[in-house]
């Protein structure tokens, strides 16, 4: 009996550990950079892909309290950049939001970080369906956002770039974001908590050792 007990014990670790070492990894998101609004320098070993929408209370927190941390000890050293996807999940003016953004960032990607910050400085209550055609390139104006206003007046009533909107939401929705702000460090999900700049920069500062070691 006891020979039995132990070989059954045996074969449930051997099987734990089988389990261990044959399950898949999850691979990193396969993010296209090159397509996406950039806060930094491109070629930074350390990318920092944000999924946000512009009426999040949450991504208003992210944008005033840590993104300010992130410039000064990553991005403006050149150790990390800062990229910007679409998630829409507050409401049917999310989209807009997200359209005008799209707007300023293909006419002027500084111009769009600029842009972002106003937007989240000026939120208004989630909700409420203020993110108005009228409202958002009054924004732009007042805060002397460098686009051409007719333009981006036209682009946000044509819809101009709904499908880049819509594959940023799709991409979020692929990778299994459930809400806003999810970051992505190098294309792997970062799990802390976003609000805690101390495990934040603990996973940042880990990704710049492994992209030393390669």
């Amino acid at each position: 009996m006891r020979k039995l007990i132990w070989g059954t014990s045996i074969v449930v670790v051997l099987g734990i550990i089988a389990a261990i070492i044959f399950t898949p990894k999850s691979d990193p998101t396969d993010f296209d950079y090159a397509s996406l609004p950039v806060l930094g320098q491109t070629d930074a070993p350390v990318k920092i892909v944000e999924f946000g929408d512009f009426k999040c209370p949450a991504c208003q927190y992210f944008s005033q309290q840590v993104k300010p941390q992130l410039e000064k000890e990553y991005i403006d050293t050149g150790k990390a950049a800062m990229y910007f996807m679409d998630f829409l999940i507050i409401g049917p003016d999310s989209e807009t939001a997200a359209l005008a953004a799209h707007s300023v960032f293909h006419q002027n990607n500084d111009a769009f970080w600029k842009y972002y910050d106003a937007l989240y400085k000026n939120q208004p209550d989630e909700k409420l369906n203020w993110a108005t055609p009228d409202y958002l390139l009054q924004l732009a104006k007042d805060n002397k956002i460098d686009v051409d206003y007719d333009k981006m007046k036209t682009d946000i009533e044509d819809k101009t770039y709904i499908k880049e909107v819509d594959k940023g939401s799709s991409t979020a929705r692929k990778a299994n974001v459930q809400s806003t702000p999810t970051l992505f460090i190098n294309g792997k999900e970062y799990k802390g908590d976003f609000s805690n700049y101390g495990q934040l920069k603990e996973a940042i500062d880990k990704a710049l050792a492994a992209d030393k070691a390669e």
